[in-house]
């Protein structure tokens, strides 16, 4: 059953067209039947998997969301799709590292005209920290755009692969004709989306002839494409197609079913766990709180890595330490949901819960294993937070708590003083911050400028945490687990404190 599941991320630079392929992704595997356009008026206008406020208002990705379709392959076998659609700004891009550890591939969307971003190099650094085989889909090849081989050049560059080009436009910008599939001759063409078999380019006359030149460079320049080396992370293949076309989405999606991994093992304590092992297993990457504001419901996302998982059955939280029913484990299909009786290794499972799940915890039959390898990072902004109405503490308390087992922000509780910090990675995620509070807490509350510039987790002997904190009351925070935090005022007051304190380890990370 494990081969029949391709979990994979889209991920891009903002305005690549991720959100319009995510749909049409789902278009093609028949999960919705009507894609909404981002560009869009009025209600057309909210992408289907966008369904938070900011997104709709601002046309752009800032949480990942989870949509599962069926489609058959090559030979007629049914194929689950878990398709992962993560933020494409980079001040999400620690949202989008744990995303990439839920799943066993990924494609990144270039937009043909703009190429290679500085935040398209960091959300690769992000995939390439966690070896996920890439997919590349060159996007909007319909338009005028950068030359062909530039763009490769460019990926290869950026990801120190070897690139390999599956597929070639037949024209660009105002001469579009089409897709050449580089292997069979085939070429798809705009009206209709229909193939037709062309033969050898240099025996064919209607392919003009600088055209035919650069698909025989093409051919000639690169790497073949090799198997084992995508799936190990040393090659990219690259598609070329327009999203908002619905052209060359069908290659991908054909590409994903015979390419793209099965279930891959996942790292935990003691050693990996893999998809054939007998007993459920599964871990959390992501709680999304408030999808549904009526009522107010908090849902946790399970990638399952073992075991076959059956509604109502009994697992066990490594948080928590005790057995819990999953009585409504849902799938998602875009905005609408289903309950899901039964669930394979690579599968993406939805568990509503009142605050008992947490990014992190590994759920299982046995307890007796624990996944690793979801961590905090250190922020790069600190903020602290002011309430207009100094009645709504507790409210603010809770939201701030909520908002931070998301991943939206850090919040960091001061041993003095009694204005908390939230600290975050981007600016974007401040604005998000505003935004939730008004609108699902009802909370109204701002930004005020922080003495700190930075935060380190502390960790080590217990009377050297408490001789440190006995000089040190005035820098110290306790983060939402109750763990020491050094709040520091610059990198060098960081590096100062390490300095003076051996005994203690001031950490930029934390395993969550």
């Amino acid at each position: 059953m494990t081969n029949s599941r391709r979990t994979f991320a889209i991920i891009s630079h903002p305005d690549a067209g991720k959100t319009t392929l995510t749909e049409k992704l789902l278009l093609q595997g028949g999960a919705i039947h009507l894609a909404g356009q981002v560009k869009a008026r009025g209600a057309a206008r909210r992408a289907r998997s966008d369904w938070m406020k900011i997104e709709q208002q601002r046309g752009i990705s800032v949480t990942s969301s989870v949509m599962t379709f069926e489609r058959a392959d090559a030979d007629g076998n049914v194929i689950t799709f878990n398709l992962l659609d993560t933020p494409g700004h980079e001040d999400f891009s620690e949202d989008t590292y744990r995303t990439l550890t839920a799943v066993d591939s990924a494609i990144m969307v270039i937009d043909a005209a703009k190429g290679i971003e500085p935040q398209t190099r960091k959300l690769f650094e992000v995939c390439r920290l966690r070896s996920v085989p890439i997919i590349t889909f060159i996007n909007k090849v319909d338009r005028e755009g950068r030359a062909c081989f530039d763009l490769l050049d460019e990926v290869a560059d950026m990801l120190a692969l070897d690139v390999c080009p599956m597929s070639w436009p037949v024209g660009m910008g105002g001469l579009f004709q089409g897709i050449m599939d580089l292997e069979s001759g085939r070429v798809s063409r705009p009206e209709g989306n229909s193939k037709e078999f062309l033969g050898k380019v240099d025996e064919d006359a209607d392919l003009p002839e600088e055209v035919a030149e650069e698909i025989e460079l093409a051919k000639i320049g690169y790497p073949e494409f090799d198997l084992e080396a995508y799936r190990g992370g040393d090659l990219t293949p690259v598609y070329f197609g327009s999203a908002l076309k619905n052209f060359g989405v069908i290659e991908l999606i054909e590409a994903i079913s015979a390419y793209a991994p099965p279930p891959r093992p996942q790292p935990a304590d003691g050693g990996e766990v893999t998809p054939d092992r007998k007993d459920v297993t599964g871990f959390i990457f992501k709680v999304q709180a408030n999808m549904d504001p009526q009522h107010r419901d908090r849902i946790a996302f399970m990638r399952l890595v073992s075991g076959t998982f059956n509604r109502g059955m009994k697992l066990t939280p490594s948080g928590l330490g005790k057995p819990i029913a999953v009585h409504s484990p849902i799938l998602f299909f875009a905005q609408d949901r289903e309950l899901a009786d039964t669930a394979e290794p690579g599968d993406i499972i939805g568990i509503p819960n009142h605050g008992t799940l947490r990014v992190g915890d590994t759920l299982s039959e046995k307890n007796d294993v624990r996944f690793t390898g979801l961590p905090n990072f250190a922020p790069e902004i600190l903020r602290r937070v002011a309430l207009r109405d100094p009645t709504k503490t507790k409210q603010l308390r809770k939201a701030l708590d909520d908002l931070s087992e998301e991943g939206v922000i850090q919040v960091f509780y001061p041993e003095i003083g009694a204005q908390w910090i939230v600290g975050v990675v981007g600016q974007l995620q401040l604005e998000v911050l505003i935004s939730r509070l008004e609108a699902e807490y009802k909370v109204e509350a701002m930004l005020e400028a922080s003495p700190f510039d930075t935060a380190r987790w502390i960790t080590g002997d217990a009377k050297a945490l408490r001789d440190f904190a006995d000089f040190n009351k005035m820098n110290l925070a306790k983060d939402r687990d109750g763990d020491p935090v050094f709040m520091a005022k610059s990198a060098w007051d960081v590096s100062y404190q390490q300095e003076r304190n051996p005994d203690l380890t001031f950490s930029g990370t934390k395993e969550r």
